[in-house]
């Protein structure tokens, strides 16, 4: 776990200091049609899920656009490991991420 929040880290960093390529160009708005696959999870106040294991499920609103946006863009490389969220992103876009990142970002 230690392991993967560096590299997480580490990529985040690498990405801003590269010119900013990870950061959120997004439309918040085009990200609040896209959000109904991550509603079911992140939109409930202290939701907790049993697969794979019972965790409690982060809240992403208000979070930093570039973070959801390296966590989303892991999540589909396979640098994350989570099933669900391996199979949500690998139906994305790098628009639809940028507009979700937004869209989360936006909220208080």
């Amino acid at each position: 776990m230690k392991k993967q929040l560096l590299w997480i880290a580490l990529g985040s960093f690498g990405m801003l200091a590269a010119g900013g390529g990870a950061q959120a160009a997004g439309d918040p708005e085009k990200g609040a049609r896209k959000n109904s696959m991550c509603e079911g999870c992140h939109g409930i106040p202290g939701y907790r899920t049993a697969f794979p294991k019972v965790y409690t499920v982060p809240k992403l609103g208000g979070q930093h656009p570039t973070y959801i946006l390296s966590a989303l863009q892991g999540y589909k490389s396979g640098a994350r490991k989570h099933p669900s969220m391996n199979g949500v992103a690998a139906t994305l876009s790098q628009q639809d991420m940028e507009d979700l990142a937004a869209f989360y970002a936006a909220q208080k």
